[in-house]
């Protein structure tokens, strides 16, 4: 089944993002080549494809996991959530109606 992994930063993480963002990736690459990611990314705080500063006021993934426990214990375990990056991370499933 899909879940949605929808994460909120901490104010100013830009720096925190930064220093775990090889880690946060590679995890994710991992994923993709496992063809359980439909879509994942960051949300900018400013309407711009590059918001270097002031950065990002979260992200979002939505991908295959067996279940809603299997992708709570994914989702606790990123790099971004041990760095400080997120204050809160939501695991919902997630219905795919389109396209």
């Amino acid at each position: 089944m899909l879940y949605a992994i929808i994460s909120e930063d901490v104010k100013d993480s830009l720096g925190k993002r930064q220093a775990a963002r090889g880690a946060h990736i590679k995890r994710l690459k991992q994923m993709v080549e496992q063809d359980r990611v439909i879509v994942a990314g960051p949300h900018p705080i400013e309407d711009s494809e590059d918001p270097a500063e002031p950065g990002f006021s979260g992200s979002l993934i939505i991908a295959q996991f067996d279940s809603l426990e299997q992708a709570r214990a994914w989702a606790n375990d990123d790099p971004y959530v041990t760095a400080g990056v997120y204050k809160k991370v939501t695991v919902k499933p997630f219905k795919k109606l389109l396209p």
